[in-house]
């Protein structure tokens, strides 16, 4: 699937981030992905993005439209003609966009659920929850915003964490064929993280004991962006066929 560069505003975009056990992961990922590792633990996380003015890049006039988006994703490697390659794998994503919804996997690379958001934000404390029409997928994140970095972390600063996920910018999603998946790449006019305190965090896909065993998710680090003007560009997809069902 090839569409057309999409520009527009990353009005809040935040990462929240957990550190799994690698062989737990590598269990859980599809062919062709394996963990990408730090200090021995795979990454995982949810994206919580709210989108402003998305419009194909053609179009000179500030126009286009908004959605909250959720997207569970995990950091992957992957060998592609003797080169090893880096991304996420997005096995699920949600949206309260109902054009997202009818679009994915159509126009959008990926299949997008619809599910309901609520918000609350000021400009310090966020408050993001969404339940998937299905009921397949609840989350939810409360944090504010801080300068000091959270101790248990895998990554040594804000600074670190945020190079390694700017690295992380192509993402393959699952779609409606088995060990096929569409890739999109983000790309930035400009890069910048803060640091968010979460104080209360629940994902039912990183929480689902048959995938994750207990004791093998924790919690790593929260990340918010803010005001970014980006554009998303299609790449090719991956078909794989000693792969999972993606949607398993």
């Amino acid at each position: 699937m090839r569409i057309p560069t999409i520009r527009g505003i990353i009005d809040r975009r935040i990462l929240v981030n957990y550190h799994i056990d690698a062989d737990t992961m590598r269990r859980a990922l599809p062919a062709p992905f394996r963990p990408k590792l730090v200090k021995g633990f795979a990454i995982g996380g949810i994206c919580l993005i709210r989108l402003k003015g998305i419009r194909p890049a053609f179009l000179p006039l500030p126009i286009g439209v908004g959605s909250e988006n959720g997207a569970h994703r995990i950091a992957v490697e992957w060998d592609d003609a003797g080169t090893t390659r880096e991304g996420v794998y997005i096995p699920r994503r949600d949206t309260d966009s109902r054009l997202n919804h009818l679009a994915g996997g159509r126009l959008f690379p990926g299949i997008h659920h619809h599910a309901r958001f609520t918000t609350r934000e000021t400009d310090d404390h966020y408050f993001i929850e969404f339940v998937s029409d299905d009921d397949a997928t609840r989350v939810r994140v409360e944090g504010r915003l801080t300068r000091d970095w959270p101790a248990n972390s895998v990554f040594g600063s804000v600074r670190e964490a945020s190079d390694f996920f700017e690295t992380g910018s192509l993402g393959y999603s699952a779609t409606r064929s088995p060990n096929v998946y569409e890739g999109l790449e983000l790309a930035c006019d400009d890069w910048h993280c803060d640091t968010l305190e979460v104080k209360d965090v629940f994902s039912s896909y990183f929480g689902e004991e048959d995938r994750f065993p207990a004791g093998s998710v924790h919690f790593d680090c929260a990340l918010l962006m803010r005001g970014i003007r980006h554009q998303w560009q299609s790449r090719k997809g991956l078909c794989c066929t000693s792969g999972i069902d993606a949607n398993d």
